[in-house]
């Protein structure tokens, strides 16, 4: 019985790491792709951040959060940001932004 919760560990630790390793190859990808000067790669980088974002909360998950924490703990962020007046908000008003679309997801 020891040896499948082993196997089960173990099978985890890697799961981890695997995502670790994916998150950073598509970072850096993105990074790649913003340096190209082509105006029409717009998908290429929505599909990247889309990814970026997938394993973010795959390797939250592996590491014990829920989704429900992760969205609440990003939302919270959101307003506490927003209460700070952080320069994006500011600037271009894009947490305000966010923050409606997920008030819309949520309806």
């Amino acid at each position: 019985m020891e040896d499948i919760r082993d196997m089960d560990i173990i099978k985890n630790i890697r799961t981890v790491e695997w995502l670790k390793s994916e998150l950073l190859t598509s970072l850096a990808y993105l990074y790649e792709v913003l340096i190209k000067d082509e105006d029409d790669n717009k998908k290429e980088i929505s599909e990247i951040l889309s990814n970026i974002i997938l394993l973010s909360l795959l390797l939250g998950k592996r590491v014990g959060l829920s989704y429900e924490g992760i969205f609440n703990s990003l939302y919270k962020g959101i307003k506490l940001n927003i209460q700070k007046e952080h320069n994006i908000e500011k600037w271009y008003g894009d947490l305000s932004e966010l923050l409606k679309f997920l008030d819309l997801l949520v309806e």
